[in-house]
């Protein structure tokens, strides 16, 4: 998508974000974790994997580890045997171990609350650590996945060609009121309706604000 892709009036994005508030006031991730130990070792695993397969993995696996000191006691190949469905697994797997030293001798076992951080620990990228401060700490950050890339552009409420861009330009544009669920409601609205290969532009509830579905519908008025 071009960074010149025009951006939505101001009135617009509030509606966009009425209109999802409406049907879902109170979004969440549809990762499912006990505890913030829990939910920040599914996200590192949930890179380039669908949640569906991570929560398949992590519902025995919880049921067994909820601290870095039990997925310690665990051990990597024991951690390996609940995951070894989902891709990258052995990294992973490396990953988690390796946080899991760090938070208990440096952290207590407690999760920090802060980017720099966070963003310190293995497997831990900008994004993961952003999911962490707005589902933990409850700050008003916005995680960049590849549905956000795709969709927000194309609507009209970010522009940019990476993940760092279009946070800054979400940021920015998207009023405060609405950014602690922000990202939920974008990423749900990118995995379940605008989706890559079939958006369904006829069951979407922004349709008529749409940047991209008003151009072509203009498109076709003139052919």
């Amino acid at each position: 998508m071009s960074k010149k892709q025009k951006l939505l009036k101001k009135d617009d994005i509030v509606t966009i974000f009425e209109r999802f508030k409406a049907r879902n006031a109170e979004p969440a991730s549809e990762l499912k974790a006990p505890n913030p130990y829990c939910l920040l070792v599914s996200v590192v695993l949930s890179a380039q994997a669908t949640d569906k397969s991570v929560n398949a993995a992590t519902e025995p696996l919880y049921k067994t580890v909820s601290t870095p000191q039990q997925m310690l006691a665990l051990g990597k190949e024991g951690l390996i045997s609940y995951i070894r469905s989902i891709g990258l697994y052995n990294s992973k797997a490396e990953h988690v171990m390796q946080l899991s030293a760090i938070l208990v001798d440096r952290y207590a076992g407690n999760i920090p609350s802060t980017r720099e951080e966070l963003m310190s620990l293995p497997g831990v990228g900008r994004k993961t650590a952003n999911v962490i401060l707005n589902v933990v700490y409850h700050q008003p950050t916005m995680p960049v996945d590849t549905h956000l890339m795709r969709i927000c552009p194309k609507i009209g409420l970010a522009q940019g060609s990476t993940p760092l861009e279009i946070e800054l330009s979400l940021l920015q544009n998207i009023p405060s009121q609405y950014m602690m669920h922000a990202h939920h409601w974008l990423i749900l609205h990118g995995r379940y309706i605008c989706t890559a290969r079939n958006p369904k532009c006829a069951e979407c509830c922004i349709s008529d604000i749409c940047q991209h579905n008003t151009k072509q519908n203009a498109a076709k008025a003139t052919t």
